[in-house]
């Protein structure tokens, strides 16, 4: 199960890498592979809305199936007991994280994008996208230490 949960986990970490140092800066900027006309900003905002509505289920699933590895291992593991809260903790807050990014932070873009193109170029639609990205690299960086701390095999 231990190599179940790493392999999520770092698929997780991978697909979200891959989003935004790939696929954003592509959709966002057809024009220098495709030339002008393509798409606008807006409609760039929407298709990639849709492939992180996509991202956040995985990302819910996979922080789901991690917070209850994490809290089964508490109990089994024989490892330091710093390192057992440590991954629990982060664990946790990676759940958090994503519940908010998901249920808040994306649902709030949708509902702006549906009020229209005018709506998403407000000081307000900017705030929530970029919380959200803030949201989003927290969540990262806490898969990494995660993931790299679930090799920590110090027995005591």
């Amino acid at each position: 199960m231990k190599a179940v949960n790493l392999f999520l986990l770092a698929a997780m970490i991978g697909i979200e890498l891959i989003l935004g140092v790939i696929v954003a800066p592509i959709i966002f900027y057809p024009k220098n592979f495709l030339g002008d006309g393509i798409l606008n900003h807006y409609q760039s905002g929407i298709l990639m809305t849709q492939i992180f509505i996509k991202m956040g289920y995985l990302l819910l699933i996979v922080s789901s199936i991690n917070i209850l590895f994490e809290v089964f291992s508490y109990f089994k593991e024989k490892i330091n007991f710093k390192i057992k809260f440590s991954k629990l903790i982060l664990s946790l807050i990676i759940l958090i994280l994503s519940l908010i990014f998901v249920f808040h932070f994306t649902e709030q873009i949708i509902s702006m994008q549906k009020l229209g193109e005018q709506a998403t170029i407000s000081n307000k639609f900017s705030s929530i996208h970029s919380a959200s990205e803030i949201t989003l690299k927290i969540i990262l960086i806490s898969q990494v230490f995660l993931y790299f701390l679930s090799f920590k095999i110090d027995k005591k």
